[in-house]
């Protein structure tokens, strides 16, 4: 279906920029393409894009420095961040900086088209309204895609006990934990089975605001209170009247908004830019980070009376790493959304391939878990997933936490010497050829000038029955 959405694609690949300009403009959008950082900004100085798809390093620039400059000048353009899935971690972060998405290549085109499909149906969603939230809520097609799902684990029923005390109140919640655990499906849950659940549920992506607009996105504005503000604007406390508002990375918020946002908390009123009017409203505040509040109160970027306001109750999310009882669970979960978004009919994972989802660090938490088996279902020619379908990353093996958080590969132990090392060498470039190929395993042998018996040959030594 013709579409008029404008979507610039930031590469410097030209192929990958003429393929992606040929795929979308034959399903209907517009597109122009540039291959460094320095073009893009030129082209967006004279055109406004409904979504950019950035590359994550570029010649001049990379994703995190574009990410800030396509905030300040358009607050209101999506952006989905291409990068390799040894860049999970990255490209993770770079969504709480109000990235919509991330895609990992090898690009397939029915993955592509979905992702854009979902950025652009969040960016028009009316709930958003500038806000930069992430796929996290709004993009589903499908309310099934937004349900909760309780762990197995003694963890996750521990939360979903503390979800049950909690939800029937009134009380201000803080939810604590890595990126991709899940935050707002928790909030969701919160709201879903307290006395406010036939009201809104507004999220706002505190970490995507631009600090120049995020007073107007939470409290609203009056026509002219400044340059573009050509006529009265409700915010988020508005919209969320009688319902429940999700602050997502609340720390991100400058110290002046976080003193109007105790104000609200304290009082229940609000004061549009540039109104005269207190504005009585009737919200329950959810808020969420992946930072140590208590360490900002320290360093003076967060307010302790703040902090009180929003953490009258507490849960807290662990890694996926640290309750792997749940991986299966979730990963069957996300099977059925691609299931039904893709029209397809995988059961499940053939034991190899389970072994190895529930081997991975998941660096990226249920965000990457559910990325990696919507492409792997996009994968599937079978009943069931096979390795073949999951990426080099998780068919490696498990990663080691360096001191910093960072995610490093193991390295071979220190008596196999050089021939460790070089073993590790082979087992890494090999990966890497079958990822550039889409695991193709003939161009992956051609490619690396050996034959398909030698490279399955090799395959099984380093254990990746793929």
């Amino acid at each position: 279906m013709a579409t008029s959405a404008h979507i610039l694609v930031l590469d410097d690949d030209q192929d990958i920029c003429n393929l992606l300009s040929r795929f979308l403009t034959k399903n209907g959008y517009q597109v122009r393409t540039a291959g460094r950082g320095a073009a893009a900004k030129e082209i967006m100085e004279s055109q406004r894009f409904d979504l950019i798809l950035c590359d994550h390093r570029l010649p001049d620039t990379d994703g995190l420095k574009m990410m800030q400059h396509i905030r300040s000048v358009s607050p209101r353009t999506q952006v989905i961040i291409i990068t390799g899935y040894s860049e999970v971690r990255l490209a993770v972060e770079l969504m709480r900086k109000g990235a919509f998405d991330y895609i990992a290549k090898p690009l397939y085109p029915d993955e592509l088209l979905m992702r854009v499909q979902d950025a652009l149906a969040a960016k028009d969603a009316p709930a958003q309204s500038a806000t930069g939230s992430s796929p996290k809520s709004n993009s589903s097609k499908s309310e099934k895609g937004n349900t909760y799902v309780e762990g197995s684990g003694p963890t996750s029923k521990n939360i979903a006990k503390h979800i049950a005390l909690v939800a029937p109140t009134d009380m201000s919640v803080l939810i604590t934990g890595e990126t991709g655990t899940g935050k707002e499906y928790v909030a969701k849950r919160i709201h879903e089975i307290s006395k406010r659940a036939n009201g809104p549920f507004v999220a706002v992506d505190c970490g995507a605001l631009p600090k120049e607009l995020a007073g107007s996105e939470l409290f609203g504005h009056t026509k002219g209170a400044f340059t573009g503000a050509v006529g009265d604007k409700e915010g988020s406390f508005e919209q969320a009247q009688g319902g429940t508002l999700f602050l997502d990375e609340v720390g991100n918020l400058t110290y002046e908004n976080q003193i109007k946002l105790l104000r609200v908390l304290q009082e229940r009123k609000i004061k549009r830019i540039g109104g005269t009017k207190d504005i009585d409203v009737d919200v329950r505040v959810i808020a969420a980070t992946n930072e140590d509040l208590r360490k900002n109160l320290t360093e003076g970027k967060f307010r302790e009376d703040l902090l009180h306001r929003i953490n009258e109750f507490s849960i807290h999310l662990l890694p996926i790493r640290e309750r792997k009882e749940d991986i299966e669970l979730f990963a069957q979960h996300f099977v059925s959304l691609a299931n039904e978004r893709l029209g397809r009919s995988v059961k499940g994972f053939d034991p190899v391939a389970l072994k190895h989802v529930m081997e991975h660090d998941w660096t990226g938490n249920l965000r990457e878990l559910g990325n990696v088996v919507r492409r792997a279902v996009l994968l599937s020619t079978a009943d069931l997933i096979t390795a073949e379908c999951l990426p080099a990353t998780v068919l490696s093996g498990p990663t080691a936490q360096s001191t910093n958080g960072r995610s490093v590969s193991h390295a071979a132990p220190a008596d196999d010497g050089l021939r460790g090392v070089a073993q590790q060498a082979e087992r890494d470039a090999i990966l890497s050829a079958l990822e550039r190929n889409g695991f193709n395993k003939s161009k992956t042998a051609e490619q690396l000038n050996i034959d398909r018996k030698t490279l399955y040959n090799k395959l099984r030594s380093f254990g990746l029955e793929v």
